[in-house]
């Protein structure tokens, strides 16, 4: 009787010190306080580690990739702003700003005569994946045009699309703007005179403010 008392005795003490569920020679688990400064700093660089990769990664599903057209866009933007220069001998004021809460560029040319170019405008504009501008013409039609950037970014080439309107007082069929620094920038136009002979123009211009 007695020696079964004792194994009994012996295997409650067993269970209680490796308390509950524990089977003999199983490690108890450890606390987060309970852990050696070794162990410590092993969970720390984990959790760094994870922490870098999430943020890592975070900005790349965040960052959107702007087309060749919205960078196109956004350098003739740049050109905001009053300047002066002269095309075949005419003294020509352009105004450039940003419209329709900045999805349109307006661009617009004055001489102080009031002889032509007479407020005569042209909008830049995004459509899908292609910067389109459409030029009304002081000769009664509307030119439309597809703008592409140069490889060396610095000139913004518009291509003739097609044209609406009369053309017997002549149409612009292209454009092109490089910009030389922040503060000049030349114009080149192809015009179409009434008799169909395309003549080049081309401008000087200096920012006014």
């Amino acid at each position: 009787m007695q020696d079964t008392t004792d194994v009994t005795h012996k295997d409650s003490e067993r269970r209680i010190s490796h308390g509950p569920g524990l089977s003999p020679g199983a490690q108890p688990i450890k606390r987060f306080g309970e852990l050696t400064p070794k162990g410590l700093a092993a969970l720390l660089t984990c959790l760094l580690a994870l922490a870098s990769v999430a943020l890592a990664q975070g900005p790349q599903k965040a960052a959107t990739v702007q087309s060749d057209a919205q960078k196109t866009f956004e350098k003739m933007k740049t050109l905001a702003g009053s300047w002066q220069g002269t095309i075949m001998g005419i003294s020509i004021n352009f105004t450039i700003r940003a419209a329709s809460s900045g999805t349109a560029i307006l661009h617009e040319g004055n001489t102080s005569g009031g002889g032509p170019p007479n407020h005569e405008i042209t909008m830049f504009y995004l459509d899908g994946d292609r910067l389109l501008a459409t030029h009304y013409c002081d000769a009664g039609n509307r030119s439309r045009l597809e703008g592409k950037m140069s490889p060396d970014g610095k000139t913004i080439e518009l291509s003739f699309l097609d044209v609406a309107g009369s053309t017997r007082g002549g149409y612009l069929k292209g454009m092109a703007f490089t910009m030389i620094d922040a503060n000049h920038h030349t114009v080149e136009a192809t015009f179409v005179m009434p008799d169909g002979k395309p003549i080049q123009l081309r401008g000087e211009f200096q920012r006014d403010k």
